[in-house]
């Protein structure tokens, strides 16, 4: 080879300069258009995405119909990925296994034996080991395809062909619907019941015009394979079919058959004699699988999120039956299921989104009555092309019926012409008049057909094709008669799944939920009396029962108690920082009193150089005094200090070094606040001069010219201000005579009465 021959084939002179990011953004919008076209989004007219629609293609090139025998799945899969499909064996099988699956599908389209997965979450059989066939449903969707009802595309290699489209009257978007994630876009279609689907578009068919309420009349809603209810109002679901956009509570059912009285029945309570009772699901929400919501529903029980329900047994068979016992026969039923929505997957939320590719391969969101119409375009569509493709047919046969007649009127002439001539075929046509197609068929004759030739049979042939073709004629020229025989059509495929067959009854229930029953977790936990300990060192557990809070208890090595007190199982704990900000604990999750107990930053998230200054049982609408060391202050309720995170609730704003150093309860019937500063300086005031705030710096409690606020307190003035003495006894001292200490809030105050303690504290 020569240098010339080298260089004209270098590849390197195939290299074109160009932009990055133009040349990417062009590479990205062909990859996007084509995950759009053609892999996540389903066509309006059949409602099948191309990986559907070539299993069931494959399915029916093999002769799999429901009246046949199966065949292995690996066949299937090994048509569909070597002729059609060219993607990875498990996606086509993955896609073939959702087809059989009753649970998945509300009609299936394919008729699994083996194992094809189950409700309980578990995968189907590898494909070696299944088989399949067609079902009926899918046998109506594909109705037509050999009557010239729709186009026929090359595959990717050009080597075969496939439908563009499955021209069948089963309105399989709305029946089966559908769900993908494309390149900025996505549907998520719910299945829904097929008589109701009929009625509507008979009544869009009827009146184009028709408003959306009246066929929400009609069209009920969603019904899910796996039945349930969904829990929202009737203007709700019409609303959102209404735009194309919106979304659905969809709940699992109670349902207790072996339940005597009706209403029990329907709230699926089973009575089971000495008031005892359980309840039973018999129902779970779309795409929930079985075992996940068992384990889900254990689990609370395990975490004692669920403390009002002892136990949950799986006694499903063919049906589901999930039974949940409680706890004690006094436990609210409604309560119960309450708790299992907000708690699990018993409820769950399906979004709609009725993202469908158009006639043009166009995506759009469609509301209800625009679908509709869209596929009584695309039915009316397939109609007239299998009523011209049946006009192609009769001409053709047409032709041959008049040639064989005239053949019958001539028979031993043309028999004569056959034997003796050297070209009978241009014979024939000379003296007969015959096309070529006409004496091309009779030179093709068997001599045994020769005896069948009977005048008045091909001519009532003849009569029966001219009155067929005549009728397609006018079905052709007139859109009132392309509509009655398509509400003629619908009609019987509304009988074939009509609410009294098995298949077409509607399984799940359009109902607006009962107004919720009030309900908090706080209201599951066992009430029992605590005593919650606190170290020095933030080490918390809490013991059983109200103990003496003076006992001696055991600290780890070089740690000392802080905070002993009394309290509820059922009572939230307040933890203030000096960082002036607030956390929740809750009293049930306090570790026992055998050990040590844990350290509280593995619950809560404090900062390491953060100090506890105060714990508070949380009483609704207690009132607090928050102070800090630089004398300003506020008034806040508990109800505002609780947080709901780990993070803990930032109340006091602080600058600088500044720190919180009080916050005490407010006791009813306290009047007066007093406040004493590091240089020893007291001050009394009103606590109506006092704000109530729910965040912030506060105000001036009082005014220092050096050091800050030590402590501060709230009193009756009636009673006296009192103080610890300290010391063993614990003793305490009231002075009754604190008017010469009041003085407007923000004053620098006095020296305190005789025998006030030296660390400048209430106590």
């Amino acid at each position: 080879m020569s240098a010339d021959e080298i260089t004209d084939s270098d590849p390197f002179d195939a290299i074109v300069d160009a932009p990055f990011d133009s040349a990417l953004s062009e590479r990205y919008l062909v990859y996007a258009l084509s995950t759009i076209t053609a892999r996540s989004l389903p066509d309006l007219r059949d409602g099948l995405k191309p990986v559907h629609r070539r299993l069931l293609w494959t399915m029916r090139q093999l002769k799999l119909d429901p009246s046949s025998g199966f065949k292995k799945s690996a066949r299937v899969v090994g048509e569909v990925i070597g002729k059609y499909h060219p993607h990875g064996d498990t996606a086509a099988y993955d896609a073939m296994v959702r087809l059989a699956q009753d649970f998945a599908l509300r009609y299936p389209l394919v008729e699994g034996q083996g194992n094809f997965g189950n409700i309980d979450g578990d995968n189907a059989a590898a494909y070696r080991y299944t088989e399949a066939r067609l079902t009926k449903t899918a046998m109506r969707l594909m109705e037509g395809l050999d009557a010239g009802t729709v186009d026929f595309i090359p595959t990717y290699n050009n080597e075969e062909e496939e439908p563009e489209i499955m021209p069948g009257l089963f309105p399989n978007l709305l029946a089966n619907g559908a769900s993908g994630i494309a390149v900025g876009m996505a549907t998520n279609i719910p299945s829904h019941n097929v008589a109701e689907i009929v009625d509507a578009t008979l009544e869009v068919i009827d009146n184009p015009h028709v408003e959306h309420a009246r066929l929400m009349e009609l069209f009920k809603g969603p019904d899910f394979a796996t039945g349930g209810i969904v829990a929202e109002s009737a203007d709700a679901v019409a609303q959102a079919y209404e735009t194309g956009r919106g979304s659905f509570r969809v709940r699992g059912r109670f349902h207790a058959e072996e339940a005597e009285k009706t209403e029990d029945r329907e709230a699926g309570i089973e009575r089971l004699g000495g008031g005892q009772w359980q309840l039973v699901i018999s129902e779970i929400p779309y795409q929930v699988a079985k075992g996940k919501l068992i384990e889900q529903i254990a689990a609370a029980i395990a975490d004692k999120k669920l403390p009002i329900l002892e136990d949950v047994r799986d006694e499903s068979d063919a049906q589901i039956r999930i039974v949940l016992v409680p706890r004690s026969r006094n436990v609210d039923p409604e309560l119960l299921k309450e708790s299992l929505y907000k708690l699990t997957d018993l409820e769950t939320r399906f979004g709609l989104n009725l993202n469908v590719l158009d006639a043009n391969r166009t995506p759009m969101v469609m509301g209800l009555k625009e679908l509709l119409k869209n596929w009584v375009a695309s039915q009316i569509d397939i109609l007239q092309r299998r009523s011209r493709h049946r006009l192609e047919q009769i001409a053709r046969r047409l032709e041959l019926v008049e040639g064989y007649i005239t053949a019958f009127l001539n028979l031993d002439r043309v028999i004569e012409i056959i034997r003796y001539e050297d070209d009978p075929k241009a014979v024939m046509m000379k003296e007969f008049s015959l096309t070529d197609r006409q004496a091309e068929a009779i030179l093709n004759m068997r001599l045994r057909s020769l005896r069948k030739l009977e005048e008045m049979q091909l001519r009532g042939e003849k009569d029966d094709l001219l009155k067929e073709q005549e009728e397609l004629e006018k079905l052709l020229g007139s859109p009132a008669r392309q509509r009655t025989r398509l509400k003629r059509d619908l009609s019987a495929l509304r009988k074939e799944y009509g609410p009294e067959t098995e298949l077409g009854r509607r399984r799940t229930t359009i109902a607006e939920a009962a107004p919720a029953v009030e309900f908090s977790m706080d209201a599951m936990i066992e009430k029992e009396p605590v005593t919650i300990i606190l170290s020095q060192k933030g080490w918390v557990r809490g013991a059983k029962g109200h103990l003496p809070l003076d006992q001696e208890f055991k600290y780890k090595e070089g740690d000392a108690p802080a905070y002993v007190l009394h309290a509820q199982t059922t009572d939230k704990l307040l933890l203030a920082t000096d960082k002036g900000r607030f956390f929740t604990l809750g009293a049930d999750k306090l570790p026992g009193a055998r050990g040590f107990g844990e350290p509280v930053r593995n619950t809560l998230d404090i900062d390491a150089t953060a100090q506890i200054v105060a714990v508070i049982v949380h009483k609704p609408g207690q009132r607090l005094l928050l102070a800090a060391d630089t004398g300003k202050g506020f008034g806040a309720t508990t109800d505002d200090l609780l947080a709901e995170t780990r993070k803990g609730r930032q109340v006091v704003n602080l600058k600088g070094d500044a720190k919180l150093v009080v916050a005490h309860a407010i006791e009813d019937g306290h009047d007066h606040v007093a406040v004493v500063g590091d240089n020893r300086k007291l001050v009394v005031f009103n606590l109506e001069e006092l704000p109530q705030l729910a965040r912030g710096q506060g105000v001036t409690l009082q005014r220092y010219r050096d050091g800050g606020l030590s402590d501060a307190t709230t009193f009756t003035l009636a009673d006296g201000l009192s103080w610890t003495m300290g010391g063993k006894e614990g003793r305490t001292r009231t002075e009754g005579e604190m008017w010469q200490w009041k003085v407007a809030r923000g004053g620098a105050g006095r020296m305190p009465p005789q025998g006030f303690p030296r660390d400048n504290k209430f106590g």
